[in-house]
């Protein structure tokens, strides 16, 4: 998939999950690579309306699985993102630049998105 360019139904598909634009409206703020811990703590504290305080390791073992086993690969498998399973982290592609106006897009229109997204 390097190289290609990705439709745009593939694109609001992957869009389609919270968590997913959580992660990319991540590194669209930061510019750089994430950990999984940080993308965790953030999609607790966007999704969830949670303080990290608050929250149980269980919930928070929950989201670490769905971001290794689901949304991390369905993202990498488009190329948008490199992930490093070892390492543990994420970080934005070539892909995900050139995706970079229509991701914008999708995720300014998301309500529960407030600005700036940050671990």
């Amino acid at each position: 998939m390097v190289g290609s360019t990705i439709e745009f139904d593939t694109v609001l598909e992957l869009c389609q999950e919270q968590h997913r634009r959580i992660i990319l409206a991540t590194l669209t703020h930061e510019k750089r690579s994430v950990t999984v811990t940080d993308l965790t703590k953030t999609i607790l504290k966007h999704n969830h309306h949670t303080p990290l305080a608050a929250v149980s390791e269980e919930e928070s073992k929950r989201i670490r699985l769905a971001l290794h086993h689901v949304h991390l690969p369905k993202l990498a498998e488009q190329s948008i993102v490199g992930y490093d399973r070892e390492r543990q982290l994420v970080k934005p592609t070539p892909q995900f630049d050139q995706l970079q106006p229509q991701l914008s897009a999708i995720i300014d229109a998301d309500p529960d998105l407030d600005a700036p997204i940050s671990p």
